[in-house]
């Protein structure tokens, strides 16, 4: 076998790139229904008989233009990533914008392949595609593919030999001709393309000769101090005189890491340069008009091609879809249906989640019981089986119990609508109120990531272009609730204000004040990202491209298992890293005395006078500074303080923790406080780690900290005070 090829695997998002990696690696990457859903590139490995392939699924992106970091990072893989083929993936339902992506890439490498997706799709809405034809208009190779059932995965391997093999490649890929009007014509290497005088074509003309002597002479010197490797690749003559007029710094700056030398300086294209920019000049064609005409020009060549090769028997094959959306993003519905799905999910979640979690603390203290008898056994210190058992595994098991199965139905649900196609008109319909705090609409997603896990709607930030935009979302993600607070806002609804009582209507009833509560998260999330776009954190909003996939039906298998193992044992794994040692801890404090009471006690007593100033007592503070690891230890920690004990207990019912609170003075009050500040309070050690990692600044993680902690006091402190007054 050869030495292994590299393939790019490059695409818009919503087209089903990453499907077709996974089909070609065997590997499970998310496939998320946003813009930028990869950040990174993913890479794995295939062979067939002939070659061995590295397979790199880069970022979705509309452009190579490199206006956001998707873009940026598609752009400098393809151009500086040596690879030796790129597959374009296509939406057939939608062609003509696809084809953008594939002409520009066509002017980076002549070593492409277009696959076409969604050809199921593409049939119900009446859209049939010639592929032939789409073939000889491209001059490349163009594959029929429906990469969710498998179909045409064999024949891009076959292609990808057939492109590898030297003695069997014919390119006569068509290139994109920057004027308004022209005809098709071969040229001497056998490449077509639509040429004709115009000051662009002319600009380049006199650059590209510069370009290509640069890069034989670069080759020639990457051979020379390179024996027995590969030859140097990268972008063509053409592409890069383009790029040199139409200046890019980003791009300058990868050009010249990659050749080793600033071509800007090397003498063929120090002479040429003034001369093709003088001749723009006096065309009248400054930066923005060069961009605008660049840009046209793309668009009419993919628009020419289009008609040759797309056929359809509809007028307006996507009037269904665009019906749909008139409801779901209408003025009037879209936000009422948002909040009803919101509802309808908590609600599910909550009732669902009651026994699997019953029955799973039924196991787990089960097992803790084995673990005491086995201790006895060994005739192990009191002390040390306090510290692993009733601390460390205990917590461990509160987590568990208690995290697990709310997660294992929320994220399903939660990946359902993502895989319908209703999330990014979730993000459509926030980003109207997003801009008017002068922040990005595709917060949206990332707040939406947030109350599954708030490290990871952070890590989700990166989607967000702007440096400050993108701060803005981190600073307040966790001012929506995760999944661990979900809990503790669930039993405090439930004893204080919807009873104890088993029934449809119940969970029902806490389904709607649990959306009620995090609805004023989201609007303290307008409120924050308001107030910092106004302060420290100034700017204009920036505009994004998003894209209205069409609504498809969920592949309920797929969505079972990844979200099972890409998000609710990652998160709960991450959990259990954090709750181990606070259990220790917890433990300690709650074991080591000072005078007549336990440390934690102490601590309790001494905290208590500032926080009954915001409608709560000591032990629910030092309960919540406790919980700082994981969220979900918050209430037993106030069970073991208020009963005493050295470690965390388990209650048999709300019934019975209800007695136990309102014996140590909570009345609705307290209640209400308790689920303001579960609500809005420091993020947990995880998501603290990740945005220090995100940001890179300690200063912005304390920021981070700092805001929603003081949101929540504020409002606690007016509930409560407001309340006294009255009472």
């Amino acid at each position: 076998m050869d030495r292994e090829r590299v393939v790019a695997i490059a695409g818009n998002p919503n087209v089903g790139k990453s499907t077709v990696f996974n089909n070609l690696t065997n590997l499970h990457q998310h496939t998320g229904n946003w813009p930028g859903k990869t950040v990174v590139n993913a890479t794995g490995y295939c062979s067939t008989e002939k070659f061995s392939y590295k397979m790199v699924d880069i970022p979705g992106t509309y452009s190579l233009m490199a206006h956001s970091a998707e873009e940026e990072v598609a752009r400098d893989f393809i151009c500086f990533g040596d690879a030796d083929a790129v597959v374009v993936v296509c939406d057939a339902t939608c062609l003509e914008r696809n084809l953008n992506l594939v002409l520009q890439t066509m002017e980076i490498t002549g070593s492409v392949i277009v696959c076409v997706n969604l050809l199921d799709e593409a049939a119900k809405k009446g859209i049939h595609i010639d592929l032939d034809a789409l073939s000889k208009e491209l001059g490349v190779p163009v594959i029929g593919m429906v990469a969710r059932d498998g179909k045409g995965i064999d024949e891009l391997l076959d292609t990808l030999d057939d492109m590898m093999d030297s003695e069997r490649i014919t390119v006569k890929a068509v290139a994109v001709c920057y004027a308004d009007d022209g005809r098709r014509m071969y040229d001497s290497d056998g490449r077509y393309r639509i040429c004709y005088p115009d000051a662009v074509e002319q600009a380049i003309a006199i650059l590209e000769p510069a370009a290509e002597a640069v890069l034989e002479e670069t080759a020639l010197q990457y051979e020379k101090c390179r024996i027995g490797q590969r030859k140097l690749k990268g972008p063509g003559p053409r592409w890069l005189a383009l790029k040199l007029l139409d200046y890019d710094s980003a791009l300058d700056e990868g050009v010249r890491t990659y050749l080793q030398k600033d071509i800007c300086q090397e003498l063929p294209v120090r002479e040429a340069l003034p001369r093709a920019e003088k001749l723009l000049a006096q065309a009248g064609l400054d930066q923005k008009r060069l961009e605008e005409e660049i840009v046209s020009s793309v668009m009419a060549t993919a628009e020419e091609i289009s008609r040759a090769a797309v056929a359809n028997e509809k007028e307006r094959s996507d009037l269904k879809d665009r019906k749909i959306d008139h409801i779901l993003t209408g003025k009037w519905l879209g936000y009422p249906i948002m909040a009803v799905l919101l509802m309808v999910i908590l609600w599910l979640t909550i009732t669902g989640a009651n026994y699997p979690s019953q029955m799973l603390s039924k196991a787990l203290f089960w097992v803790q019981d084995r673990l005491t008898e086995f201790f006895r056994y060994m005739g192990a210190p009191v002390w040390l089986h306090g510290m692993l058992v009733l601390g460390v595994y205990r917590v461990l098991a509160w987590v568990v119990s208690v995290m697990l199965p709310p997660m294992a139905i929320f994220f399903p649900l939660f990946t359902l609508l993502e895989d319908v196609g209703y999330l990014p008109r979730i993000a459509y319909n926030l980003d109207k109120p997003f801009k008017k705090c002068c922040a990005c609409g595709k917060q949206a997603l990332t707040l939406c990531m947030g109350f599954g896990c708030n490290a990871a709607g952070v890590t989700g930030c990166r989607i967000i272009d702007s440096p400050r935009e993108r701060l803005i979302a981190i600073l307040t993600n966790s001012l929506v609730p995760c999944n661990g607070r979900f809990p503790t806002l669930i039993a405090i609804i439930t004893m204080f204000f919807i009873g104890t009582s088993k029934g449809a209507g119940t969970s029902l009833l806490s389904a709607l004040l649990l959306t009620l509560f995090i609805m004023l998260g989201v609007g303290m999330t307008f409120f924050v990202s308001w107030l910092l776009s106004r302060t420290i954190l100034k700017g204009v909003p920036s505009s994004f491209t998003l894209e209205l996939p069409p609504y498809r039906r969920p592949q309920f298998g797929k969505v079972i298992v990844r979200s099972i193992f890409d998000r609710t044992l990652f998160v709960l794994g991450r959990a259990v890293m954090v709750a181990a040692p606070a259990g220790l801890f917890i433990w300690a404090a709650a074991n080591i005395f000072v005078g007549d009471q336990s440390l934690l006690n102490y601590c309790a007593a001494m905290l208590d006078p500032f926080a009954r100033l915001f409608g709560l007592d000591g032990v629910i503070l030092i309960a919540f500074i406790l919980g700082l690891p994981a969220n979900e230890i918050v209430v037993p920690i106030i069970i073991m303080a208020y009963m005493a004990q050295g470690s965390i207990l388990e209650m048999d019912s709300l019934t019975e923790m209800r007695n136990l609170f309102v014996s140590h003075g909570w009345t609705w009050v307290t209640a209400v406080c308790t689920m303001l500040f579960s609500l809005m309070h420091w993020p947990c050690s995880t998501t603290l780690l990740t945005i220090k990692k995100e940001t890179g600044s300690w200063k912005w993680t304390f920021t981070a900290l700092v805001i929603p902690t003081l949101a929540g006091m504020v409002l606690c402190f007016i509930v409560a005070q407001t309340a006294y007054l009255f009472m």
